[in-house]
């Protein structure tokens, strides 16, 4: 068996592309017994976020699994795979299990290190759990990647320093303040970067929000946003001595504050300091208001150069994370070798518990005296003996089958215990089991078909069916 992963990102497509390729809550449950039902896939995750749709599945072949993943696309959401195919990346096996832990470390984000696609990832998982789309394989890698996730970001330090504009500009303000509790924030101007910069003020517990803008309409509306209040430029203008932090955004071709302006503010202030933003190009504040006494000024270059800082920190932290997932992904190999283990471990507990019982009833029939209490600790004891014996080879060959001649070991562990008739009899039950339920499956497929032939008109599709 394989793993496989098929996906488009924002490094692939365009948000024109990827909004054409979602899958909604409830459309779930429904999407992944579409694609269990692909030919050749055994077990399915779908992982949909609005930076990525990427679809995980276990085939039993590599060959035509790509075609076959995009045929299911295609169907899902209508659209012709020559308008698809060129964003699409397709991974196996050891390349898609590297892949599936980078993203839930956040190393394929668009900010490294960001934790929301963690939850996004196991939520996926345990969607596709609950409608039963998982197995074996997927069980075990996802709960592994997200347990990684997790450790990824509680033993590095990825996510502690900010990249972006906003949340540096935050970061900046903790520094002067240590808490933004109680502060009062004005916006100078509407801008989108002064909207998310304040935004993350607000939730970081500034109290009190005020606009101003050269519209009042705008002030207004941007205002409501924070249950701030809006005003005319000229009467921000007036109340720079109440507030904590501005953040400028105007858009003006010449400095909407100066410093004489700024310095009669501070002396209504009583050494309180004054905390200030300069998002525009060209700047909104005149350089000189940050030579006043207790006036904090940074403009985009200063903000920027704190992002780009704590990207590079955090591209060290993602390289300690790469020795993780290399160690992760041994351990998923090692964990992948034993599974052809199991039949034979299984076979010889089978065959020592026959024994066992087969033992104890011809003793308990010689010794027809001995009563109940003394027959079940000659039963426990005798178990206890029969579980020792069988301690260390399954630990041993557990081990041997993990490293590089396993196959070997696994077959003279096989032929020394003699378990070949028994591995066999299970593979065969195993076989004829899968058999009926496949053939219950096509039955039930083929009856659906049938009653929807007859309750809906044919529906001619135009799609090539090649690539």
């Amino acid at each position: 068996m394989h793993i496989v992963v098929v996906g488009l990102n924002y490094r692939t497509a365009p948000v024109e592309v990827r909004e054409r390729f979602t899958f909604s809550e409830a459309e779930l449950p429904e999407a992944l017994r579409e694609l269990k039902s692909t030919k050749s896939v055994l077990e399915g995750v779908i992982v949909a976020t609005c930076n990525r749709t990427e679809i995980y599945v276990v085939v039993d072949r590599l060959h035509m699994c790509g075609y076959f993943i995009r045929s299911f696309m295609e169907q899902w959401f209508g659209i012709n795979r020559e308008e698809f195919t060129q964003h699409l990346y397709i991974y196996e096996d050891e390349q898609a299990i590297s892949h599936l832990f980078k993203v839930t470390c956040g190393l394929d984000s668009m900010v490294i290190g960001e934790t929301q696609i963690l939850g996004q990832v196991r939520n996926a998982f345990l969607t596709s759990q609950q409608h039963h789309a998982t197995g074996t394989w997927f069980n075990m890698l996802f709960k592994q990647a997200v347990t990684l996730g997790k450790r990824a970001h509680s033993e590095t330090s990825i996510g502690e320093s900010a990249v972006s504009v906003s949340y540096a500009a935050v970061e900046l303000g903790k520094r002067i303040f240590g808490t933004f509790n109680d502060k009062k924030v004005m916006i100078l101007g509407a801008g989108k970067m002064s909207e998310l910069t304040v935004k993350h003020l607000y939730a970081n517990g500034a109290a009190e929000v005020i606009v101003a803008n050269r519209t009042l309409g705008r002030a207004q509306e941007l205002a409501s946003k924070f249950k701030g209040t809006p005003c005319t430029m000229e009467e921000g203008m007036g109340l720079l001595y109440d507030v904590d932090i501005i953040i400028s955004s105007t858009g003006s071709n010449e400095y909407v504050l100066n410093a004489d302006r700024v310095r009669e503010s501070m002396k209504k202030r009583q050494s309180r300091p004054l905390f200030m933003i300069d998002i525009a190009v060209p700047r909104d504040i005149d350089p000189a208001v940050g030579e006043l006494s207790n006036v904090f000024l940074y403009d985009i270059d200063d903000l920027e150069g704190i992002v780009e800082t704590n990207m590079e920190m955090r591209r060290v932290e993602a390289a300690k994370i790469e020795v993780m997932i290399q160690a992760e992904m041994d351990a998923f190999h090692t964990w992948l070798k034993t599974l052809g283990v199991r039949p034979a471990i299984r076979a010889l507990q089978e065959k020592s518990n026959t024994i066992h019982e087969e033992t104890l009833e011809s003793l308990f029939n010689k010794l027809p005296e001995l009563d109940e209490r003394q027959r079940k600790v000659i039963r426990r004891l005798t178990k206890s003996i029969v579980n020792q014996m069988m301690h260390d080879p399954i630990n041993r060959i557990k081990e041997m089958t993990g490293g590089k001649h396993g196959n070997e070991a696994l077959d003279y562990f096989t032929q020394i215990f003699a378990l070949e008739s028994l591995i066999h009899e299970k593979e065969q039950g195993t076989r004829s089991h899968t058999k009926d339920k496949a053939a219950t499956k096509a039955e039930a497929i083929s009856s659906a078909a049938d009653r929807q032939a007859e309750e809906k008109p044919i529906k001619v599709s135009l799609a090539p069916a090649t690539l």
